[in-house]
């Protein structure tokens, strides 16, 4: 069936390619389905991401908008059926849209997997002794590492009797906005805990005094309960700093 969503999904965006190049496409089509996760939640960014969002469909004429929600639900539902996989970054890979510029090379899912699956194996002591784990990668493209990260610390935790969501938070960058959004849209889509910071991480990495100008927060990071762990990160540096 995964086949199936894949091939709707490159059909129906060929459809939008008769006068638009497919990379310009392929980045509204991030950028917009972005835009709605990120405006939904997070008020902080609204007004700005409106406005992207705006200035993007107006590329589009109502026919052709209305494909741009097809593309999404083929997402959701490749990604509902299997959600150990880099649906974005494949068919990313497959339409010849890397960035040779910026020297994109996309590690292969399967190998992915591989990596985590060696390096994962102290995850549920962790959550044990600090409530939850954190993942990083300042490097993530479309997301392969660390959705195949987040489904083997699934398995570890379903193991223990526990919810992933509630235990695990990923921190991730990229220079590239597109396939850092592409990350984005799947970490949200797997309901994960996640930010991602679009600039260089080089050059700019992050820090706890940045002005999240440039962070993408998925739905599941204002969930009630990371919302409260933030809180009592805040009052434990509060009490620090009085100290």
């Amino acid at each position: 069936m995964n086949g199936t969503f894949r091939k709707d999904f490159i059909d129906t965006f060929g459809q939008l390619t008769r006068k638009l190049s497919p990379w310009e496409v392929w980045k509204d089509f991030v950028i917009m389905c972005s835009c709605s996760f990120s405006n939904a939640l997070d008020k902080s960014h609204y007004d700005e991401r409106e406005k992207m969002y705006m200035d993007t469909i107006r590329k589009y004429t109502k026919e052709e908008a209305s494909l741009i929600p097809q593309l999404l639900a083929y997402t959701v539902m490749a990604l509902e059926e299997n959600p150990d996989q880099d649906f974005l970054g494949t068919i990313y890979t497959e339409l010849g849209l890397v960035n040779k510029q910026h020297k994109q090379i996309f590690t292969p899912y399967n190998v992915s997997r591989l990596m985590a699956e060696i390096t994962m194996g102290s995850v549920a002591q962790e959550v044990k002794e600090k409530g939850y784990i954190t993942l990083n990668d300042d490097c993530c493209g479309a997301g392969s590492t660390l959705i195949a990260g987040v489904n083997t610390i699934k398995s570890i935790l379903e193991k223990q009797g526990l919810n992933f969501q509630n235990h695990l938070l990923v921190a991730a960058q990229d220079i590239d906005l597109t396939v850092g959004l592409m990350c984005y849209i799947q970490l949200s889509l797997l309901g994960v805990a996640a930010y991602i910071k679009i600039d260089d991480a080089i050059v700019n990495p992050m820090t706890e005094n940045d002005s999240l100008e440039n962070y993408w927060f998925t739905p599941m990071y204002f969930s009630e309960v990371w919302k409260t762990r933030r809180m009592i990160k805040q009052m434990e540096q509060l009490f620090k700093e009085d100290k």
